[in-house]
């Protein structure tokens, strides 16, 4: 069995990723801890939002992005408690927080999220943690 994605993204996130990045260039995400807009994740131009040494890169969404993909960023003590969480970010009628790039769309991104089974933790573990930030 392959080794689950830690972040997944419905087609209407990908649909609504793909409106951004032709309006602003290619995009990143971080998984809000909870100030600003709860615990939302926040859609950022690449780069615009500076990942450091206690970030976690979940994975990559939207295979169809401009660089192929892009990157989901956690805080290192949120994904202590997200560990075993898939995250699927996906989207809502509504809006969302001003900083985050879906704001003025009348949609906002939101996470979904299941745990991992038992398997799927020991496979996640025998891969190793997720890659830090600089």
């Amino acid at each position: 069995m392959d080794t689950p994605p830690r972040i997944l993204s419905t087609q209407e996130a990908d649909a609504l990723i793909a409106r951004l990045e032709a309006r602003h260039g290619a995009l990143m995400f971080h998984q809000s801890g909870g100030c600003c807009d709860g615990s939302a994740p926040m859609c950022f131009p690449k780069g615009e939002f500076r990942v450091g040494a206690q970030d976690v890169l979940l994975g990559e969404i939207a295979a169809n992005s401009l660089e192929g993909g892009v990157q989901v960023w956690i805080g290192a003590a949120q994904f202590e408690y997200w560990r075993h969480t898939q995250v699927t970010i996906d989207v809502v009628p509504g809006r969302g927080s001003g900083m985050s790039l879906e704001a003025p769309e009348g949609l906002r991104f939101i996470v979904r999220s299941r745990i991992f089974t038992d398997e799927e933790v020991a496979l996640l573990e025998a891969a190793g943690e997720p890659a830090r930030g600089a």
